[in-house]
């Protein structure tokens, strides 16, 4: 037996408080029996506001038709109204079609604004933050499919909101770390959104995302708890990125701290607290340190009484690898996450045996693997901004125009702390 519902093409009816319901793209087929007719005017005298089986003149059919029109045209519109704001089709973006070299990152003014799916949101960028791990992607040591945007850090305000998104609504302050943030707007998954307080300014909560949540993973879980709190922990490179945020946590943490940095960065590695600083020479022409200018393994094996360290944490990669296996402590574990001066080589697990020590080279997905994993990693950080704790040093910031120029600047080592691309 039919409904009255079968009488009606395409209608959706929404239920309102005072029993009344609103249809939505309402249109009566072609009925070929009275029955037909008298049920479709049934519904549309509910869209009207009619109670029960009351009947509907042909008049008040078609004046039940436009008011539930124009109802629904006012609820529509209000409901996209707060899931979206105005966005063009086109943004600036700065984008890799070849890999190679800072200048293989081209700055392009008509690059498709990309479509949100269900799940996700749109972010207009405010900040987008500029990693190492962006310069292996630009020049093919990482691989990735051909043309790409650049970037994988951002933040900024939410522009629009996909279908199945409960936990974020257009106009929150978010940060992210998602593929193809060096452009005006970025695709986010909603699980991946991370809400920044009203009183951490968005440079400082873009920072915090690869960076922060990198150094959280690597002072709290690479090290397979292997260390505990007292015991030494030797970080490289505390003058800049992400190692200058590990040291700070490291020492919240309650980890005894030696860092090392170049001579010209030897005020920002003390400022991060650190029990010991190891200083080296500038390397000829650069900013990076030269390890061969101090004998950093003496230095850590002096400072700790010949034990070693339980745990070492390393970005700089090739020009430290023997100095960081000959730092470790019995069972201590040796945590390679970074590669600035070049890839570690392959090298033999027997150089292990000596204090049956470890070996981890892990990333940031692998500690993130939900969304209760990253908001724990995000809250804390945000938490020891928020209470002083943790300090952030934002270098400086490169207009998106100037996209090659930053990843330059970062290649450099001359940066001191976090370097973002304004995207205004």
């Amino acid at each position: 037996m039919n409904s009255p519902l079968d009488a009606i093409d395409n209608c959706t009816l929404h239920a309102l408080p005072d029993g009344r319901a609103v249809a939505t793209r309402l249109g009566i087929r072609n009925a070929s029996t009275r029955r037909h007719q008298r049920d479709a005017a049934h519904c549309i005298c509910i869209a009207r506001g009619a109670r029960g089986s009351q009947r509907a003149t042909p008049h008040q059919s078609c004046a039940g038709t436009m008011l539930a029109l124009r109802l629904a045209s006012r609820m529509t519109a209000r409901r996209a109204s707060s899931r979206r704001l105005s966005v063009p089709s086109v943004m600036k973006a700065a984008v890799v079609r070849e890999p190679g070299a800072a200048d293989a990152l081209k700055v392009e003014s008509d690059f498709p604004v990309p479509d949100i799916a269900a799940g996700q949101v749109l972010v207009k960028n405010a900040f987008a933050g500029i990693n190492f791990i962006d310069t292996y992607h630009r020049s093919g040591l990482y691989a990735r499919d051909l043309p790409f945007v650049g970037g994988q850090e951002g933040g900024g305000e939410v522009v629009a909101v996909g279908s199945d998104v409960k936990d974020v609504k257009v106009g929150d302050k978010v940060a992210y770390s998602v593929f193809g943030s060096y452009a005006e707007y970025t695709a986010v998954p909603a699980a991946k959104c991370l809400p920044v307080p009203d009183d951490v300014p968005m440079d400082v909560a873009v920072s915090c995302v690869v960076q922060g949540l990198t150094a959280h993973y690597l002072t709290s879980d690479a090290h397979a708890q292997l260390i505990q709190p007292g015991e030494w922990m030797l970080v490289h490179g505390v003058g800049g990125g992400t190692c200058q945020w590990a040291a700070q946590m490291a020492k919240i943490r309650g980890y005894k701290v030696i860092g090392t940095c170049a001579k010209g960065k030897g005020d920002i590695g003390k400022a991060t607290g650190v029990d010991e600083l190891i200083l080296y020479d500038e390397a000829p022409g650069t900013a990076y340190e030269d390890y061969e200018s101090v004998d950093g393994l003496a230095k850590v094996l002096e400072i700790t009484d010949g034990a070693g360290c339980k745990a070492v944490i390393d970005g700089i990669g090739k020009a430290t690898l023997d100095m960081s296996l000959g730092s470790l402590a019995q069972r201590g574990i040796f945590v390679s996450f970074g590669n600035a001066s070049g890839a570690v080589p392959a090298y033999p697990p027997l150089r292990h045996i000596a204090k049956s020590s470890f070996m981890c080279r892990p990333k940031l997905l692998d500690y993130t693997r939900n969304r209760e994993e990253l908001l724990y990693r995000s809250n804390e950080i945000m938490g020891w901004l928020q209470s002083g704790q943790l300090k952030v040093s934002v270098d400086t910031s490169f207009p998106l125009d100037q996209a090659a120029e930053g990843h330059k600047y970062l290649e450099s080592g001359a940066s001191t702390g976090k370097v973002l691309y304004r995207i205004d």
